[in-house]
Parts: structure tokens; sequence; C-alpha cells
């Protein structure tokens, strides 16, 4: 089920930000492919993602510098490690992200 998060203007392009959805901190970003979503905390140690910096389709934790792509949720650094990404949807100028089962 998808659930509306913010709407369109909320999210300037090249920035990111963080909502709550069922209980989860989730970073939404907005980037010139569209709008995208992951879960925003860091692995490494608890980062707040949305509070770093969006680079084209990277993410960088502002804690420790660890970065992700946000459409696949992989470390460039280390494929090992990610960060779980969401389904995003728009409709009219609703942002909407739906959570994995």
């Amino acid at each position: 089920m998808f659930v509306e998060v913010a709407k369109v203007h909320d999210v300037s392009l090249g920035q990111a930000k963080a909502v709550e959805l069922e209980g989860r901190r989730i970073a939404l970003y907005h980037t010139e492919r569209g709008y995208f979503a992951t879960d925003n905390t860091c692995p490494h140690r608890g980062g707040p993602l949305a509070e770093g910096d969006l680079v084209n389709n990277e993410i960088t934790c502002p804690w420790h510098l660890w970065s992700f792509d946000i459409i696949s949720g992989a470390c460039p650094g280390n494929p090992e490690i990610s960060v779980t990404t969401h389904e995003v949807r728009i409709e009219g100028d609703s942002v909407l992200v739906r959570l994995p089962s």
C-alpha cells in the first residue's frame, strides 16, 4: 500500500527530506531522475541520511561520509553494505511511498 508522505513542492530538486511513515524514518530525495526513498538511518552508525549531501543519485551520510546510491541502496565503496530502498509513486502533487512487505 502506498502512503502519501509529502507534496512534490516539499522537496526541492537536489534536496532530501526526512519523513515519518508507519513509525519509520524515511529519507525522501528529489533528483533530475525523479523522487526516491530509502531508510533514513545509515547502517554504519545510524546517521541521518536526509541531512547528508545529495549529489546526482548518491547520498553521503553527514556523520562519517559513507555514501549510498539512492536507487539501488548500495554503498559504492562496498556493495555488501546497503540501505533499504522504498518504491515511490507520484499522483498529482502527492509523493507516495510503499514500504516493503
